[in-house]
């Protein structure tokens, strides 16, 4: 195990890699973890990066060895078993990973995190201060991403509109206000998305056969991945959301995911759609905007500096 020892090196905050497998073993081989294609002429191996990735999900026809785990573990990749096409549900339920067990991630942010969790009322100013950073995102995206802005995604265009949600979030009087209000904003970016993209027909509807709908259950799955390696790097428990369902134990996932989906999977799954091209080639266009602008450090620094702001360290 000596050379697993710098598996770690890399922050989870500047790693650059989400995989998504199907039909292939994944194994450990000389010291590396790789995957592993069978056809009927040949197999091939190919080098999975695990001390420069942050989560591994494995779709249909996958299967994975406990040495391969053990690296993964020991690299703190973060698994997650999933169904075709990157959507990690098991029987329509609970999003399912398996983290890597150490006794030595900071404990700095949980403590935070929960001083102040089980105070209504600063719980409640948290998930505000996280939606306007989401409204804030959305715009500095949308005003510097040049294929976004070509395709008719401008900041310009959606402004005043960002900004009347940002005065109804510091008005909202509760949590089921705000909830409505992020959907309602979504609604809102689906509709004008649709607009520029010659949809206008389009519904949002999940598990539905057209490009659109297919390319944003994908792309918001990755989002997901993505703030489940932050929540799990910072030590912070995926049951103790801010806004979503406090029954649903993976629900601070999807308030950390909301972050990113609106900003960078919407407009790429419409443009993705209009463009006609294959889900392979979506996942790699999405993963590509995530890592022009940062979105795992985004992740990383606005859950931090909400642990910091609203709660104190025992």
């Amino acid at each position: 195990m000596d050379q697993l020892t710098d598996l770690k090196a890399i922050l989870h905050s500047k790693r650059a890699n989400i995989y998504y497998l199907e039909m292939c073993r994944v194994m450990q081989k000389d010291g590396r973890v790789v995957y592993l294609s069978e056809d009927k002429k040949d197999n091939r191996y190919w080098n999975l990066p695990i001390a420069n990735t942050t989560c591994l999900l494995l779709g249909t026809g996958t299967s994975i060895t406990q040495a391969a785990m053990r690296m993964l573990s020991q690299a703190g990749v973060l698994v997650g078993f999933c169904g075709g096409g990157a959507t990690p549900l098991f029987m329509g339920a609970e999003i399912e990973w398996l983290t890597p067990q150490s006794e030595y991630r900071p404990t700095e942010y949980v403590q935070r995190w929960l001083s102040f969790w089980f105070d209504e009322a600063k719980r409640f100013e948290a998930a505000k201060a996280l939606q306007k950073e989401r409204l804030a995102f959305i715009l500095r995206v949308w005003r510097k991403d040049r294929d976004f802005r070509m395709e008719g995604f401008e900041a310009e265009a959606i402004e005043k509109m960002v900004e009347g949600f940002s005065k109804k979030i510091d008005q909202a009087p509760n949590t089921g206000k705000l909830l409505q209000l992020e959907a309602d904003l979504t609604k809102r970016l689906y509709k004008f998305a649709a607009k520029q993209t010659d949809m206008s027909g389009f519904t949002r509807e999940r598990n539905n056969a057209d490009p659109a709908n297919d390319f944003l259950d994908h792309g918001n799955y990755l989002a997901y991945g993505m703030a489940a390696t932050t929540l799990w790097a910072l030590g912070i428990p995926h049951a103790f959301a801010l806004m979503h369902g406090k029954t649903r134990r993976g629900a601070l996932v999807f308030d950390i995911a909301d972050l990113i989906k609106d900003t960078i999977v919407l407009p790429q799954a419409f443009i993705s759609a209009k463009e006609g091209v294959d889900d392979q080639t979506f996942r790699t266009q999405c993963l590509q905007r995530f890592v022009e602008h940062g979105a795992l450090s985004f992740l990383f620094d606005q859950v931090e500096a909400i642990a910091q702001r609203f709660g104190v360290r025992p």
